[in-house]
């Protein structure tokens, strides 16, 4: 009987040892497959420290309200132009935080005639305060100052910033790479699929969506003149057309089961058509703003930032 109960207590130590070295293991591995940059502090540098600079960016007269989040370490560290959508409620600022800790700067700003920026707002002023951003960046003064590279600058971009990151890199073919994250395609929807829609006919269909966006923010524009600026650009604002331009540098398209997925997929499509091999895709079962996959969106942006040069 005592032999009996050693061999069960005996098996029984085995079994529990045996868990706990699966445990860790699975920690460990858990461990693995977050970047650091995700629930770990960098070491402080007293310094060169993280920092943060405030700002107002000039874009065509303009004065932009911008920021800058500064990386640890002399640098000079890469940068990432973090745009935000329409009407730019969700900021992605965790996701800059992230980046940061990641050893990149981060630039935010906001387009002129949105959230107290002056001027007014409308998509094609949005487009022109991107390049007014990245001419910022690239003046040594101001990289010296923000300890920032201007030759490794990375635009990434939510919803309507999707589509100001693809326009943008496709422009200017110095930026590094594009990151785009439910990127709305301001030249797809019911009016691609019919391009024999009048004017008319997109403002009534597009107009009061925009305006169910909240266009509190906002300043100098209506939904109506949005929209009938969307109709005029149709063509040259789709996706597909703007693939071209961005050639085969590489790209991240992260989409959300927010009903843009399917644009964001024929853009990976038509790259990769083109010969592109640096295109990343990622999908999330979540919302438009990925209320519930913050840390899975971190973590596919960092990695893909860790690929680039």
């Amino acid at each position: 009987m005592k032999r009996f109960a050693a061999r069960k207590f005996g098996a029984r130590r085995s079994w529990a040892f045996g868990a706990l070295v699966f445990s860790f293991a699975c920690l460990g591995l858990s461990a693995q497959s977050v970047p650091a940059a995700i629930d770990t502090d960098p070491p402080a540098d007293k310094r060169y420290p993280a920092a943060m600079e405030t700002f107002q960016l000039p874009s065509h007269g303009a004065q932009l309200n911008a920021l800058v989040y500064i990386a640890a370490g002399t640098g000079p560290h890469p940068v990432v132009v973090l745009l935000h959508g329409f009407p730019g409620n969700e900021k992605n600022l965790d996701l800059a935080q992230a980046i940061r800790r990641a050893g990149w700067d981060v630039l935010y700003f906001n387009y002129r005639g949105s959230w107290g920026s002056p001027g007014d707002f409308s998509f094609t002023h949005s487009t022109e305060d991107v390049a007014s951003a990245l001419a910022y960046l690239r003046d040594p003064a101001n990289a010296a100052k923000l300890r920032a590279d201007p030759k490794r600058i990375v635009l990434i971009g939510h919803s309507m910033g999707g589509f100001m990151t693809a326009y943008g890199a496709a422009h200017d073919p110095a930026v590094l790479g594009a990151g785009i994250i439910s990127g709305a395609d301001f030249g797809a929807g019911a009016f691609a699929a019919h391009p024999e829609m009048t004017e008319a006919q997109v403002v009534s269909t597009l107009a009061p969506r925009l305006a169910a966006e909240g266009m509190a923010p906002l300043s100098g524009c209506t939904p109506e003149g949005l929209a009938r600026e969307v109709s005029t650009n149709r063509a040259e604002w789709r996706f597909t057309a703007l693939a071209a331009g961005l050639g085969m540098r590489p790209v991240l398209i992260v989409t959300s089961d927010d009903g843009l997925a399917p644009t964001g997929q024929a853009l990976a499509d038509a790259l990769k058509q083109a010969g592109n091999r640096q295109v990343t895709e990622k999908h999330f079962s979540t919302d438009h703003s990925y209320s519930d996959k913050r840390i899975g969106l971190e973590e596919s942006v960092l990695a893909w930032l860790a690929t680039l040069p």
